[in-house]
């Protein structure tokens, strides 16, 4: 039997609000090592602008992302924005240079890097504001009531975490409602599995970050036989795989080029039955 596995093109956040599953991740708009602006500013623009066009209404962000170009090529790029379209960005890191990110998740820093990223995006109130790391030097409960504070105040309305535990999750549930969270996952880096699975049975958005393996392709290297077979590129077989494996997942592929997200955004429409899902379980060794 050869059934052609379906899998549910849109999520719907525990906020009510529905985005289409293959979103983008605006990370790599910026310079190298995620640092200053981009080599090309005309094509970041040109991406921004394209991955709208083709459906794409979530866009991933942080204020350290350049830092502050990803915000802001995004407001020059989409903005007025569309109705539909949910931005999600993130606080809790800072810069030091390229490839460099320390941690600061005290409520000050907190503070100005939500007060930076509403003034940058050209919004009154943000719908999903993440918390990019729990800090080991503050008290996770300060960072939580920040962030509690500011939904009450109407500066964000939902809140996610990025690389937590599930006890993690219990904790935040304790001071808010939990709407998504973004670990690093992908077809080669299963982590995170317990959490995958504790997101999907919780109603919550799972937003896998190197969703592959940020562009390597050699760590994908297991899946070329498969893909040459399937008539697709490593790429896009291991986006399929994720939005086929679990319905809560959200994707942010990011890339700078016009052309390779095209590529990715035709992920979606590679079909896999449940036999090659069996046989893609295998390759990752599960």
């Amino acid at each position: 039997m050869n059934t052609v596995t379906s899998f549910k093109r849109t999520y719907t956040l525990k906020s009510g609000v529905t985005v289409n599953r293959m979103g983008f991740g605006a990370m790599r708009i910026t310079g190298k090592g995620i640092w200053g602006p981009p080599a090309d500013k005309e094509e970041a623009i040109r991406v921004l602008q394209r991955a709208v066009e083709l459906g794409v209404n979530f866009i991933d962000t942080a204020d350290s992302y350049g830092p502050n170009v990803s915000e802001e090529l995004i407001a020059e790029a989409l903005y007025p924005y569309h109705a539909s379209l949910v931005i999600a960005t993130k606080g809790g890191l800072t810069r030091t240079g390229p490839d460099e990110w320390p941690v600061n998740a005290h409520p000050d820093h907190l503070r100005k890097a939500l007060e930076g990223s509403l003034k940058r995006l050209r919004l009154d109130s943000i719908e999903l504001y993440q918390l990019h790391r729990i800090d080991p030097h503050v008290p996770f409960e300060d960072s939580l009531t920040f962030l509690k504070k500011a939904q009450e105040d109407g500066l964000i309305k939902h809140i996610g975490l990025s690389e937590v535990k599930v006890a993690d999750i219990l904790k935040a549930q304790e001071y808010v409602e939990v709407v998504s969270v973004q670990n690093m996952y992908s077809f080669d880096n299963r982590k995170w599995e317990a959490e995958l699975q504790y997101c999907n049975d919780s109603g919550i958005a799972f937003i896998p970050w190197y969703p592959l393996g940020g562009g390597n392709v050699k760590q994908l290297s297991r899946l070329e036989e498969f893909a040459a077979k399937k008539g697709v590129s490593l790429h896009q077989l291991a986006l399929s795989w994720l939005l086929h494996y679990s319905p809560n997942i959200l994707l942010i592929p990011g890339t700078s080029s016009v052309k390779h997200l095209e590529e990715n955004i035709q992920a979606a429409e590679v079909m896999l039955n449940e036999e090659e899902m069996v046989v893609l379980q295998k390759i990752a060794g599960m």
